[in-house]
């Protein structure tokens, strides 16, 4: 049996770990996964994010390609087409939201116990 806590609270300490991102970041994509959904969110952070924002994408979308490992939630290929594929499914979209929440709920406490930025990877 897979602990997907587990591996929620492994991929915030690897986002947060990413050179030059922030608290904020994780802040202020929680918020918009909240309000606007898992979509959305992967295009705040590639949008507003920069550089650091698309690594943290990026590294969402692989952990969902992923995980869980009996039925990962992303198909390979373009992020944005998978997750296009993934929103006909609802219960799928929202396992996926969800996982994503923990993750940067994660993330953002790791941020804010370093303090600063990363200055590394």
């Amino acid at each position: 049996m897979e602990n997907l806590d587990f591996a929620c609270a492994k991929l915030g300490k690897e986002l947060a770990d990413i050179k030059g991102v922030e608290e904020k970041v994780f802040t202020d994509t929680l918020a918009v996964l909240e309000e606007q959904g898992v979509y959305a969110a992967f295009l705040f952070l590639n949008a507003r994010g920069k550089e650091p924002g698309k690594k943290v994408s990026n590294a969402s979308a692989e952990f969902l390609r992923k995980t869980p490992s009996a039925l990962p939630l992303l198909g390979n290929g373009e992020a944005f087409s998978a997750l296009q594929k993934l929103a006909e499914d609802l219960d799928r979209l929202l396992f996926a939201r969800d996982l994503l929440r923990q993750a940067f709920v994660y993330g953002r406490y790791h941020a804010k116990a370093r303090g600063g930025v990363r200055g590394e990877a």
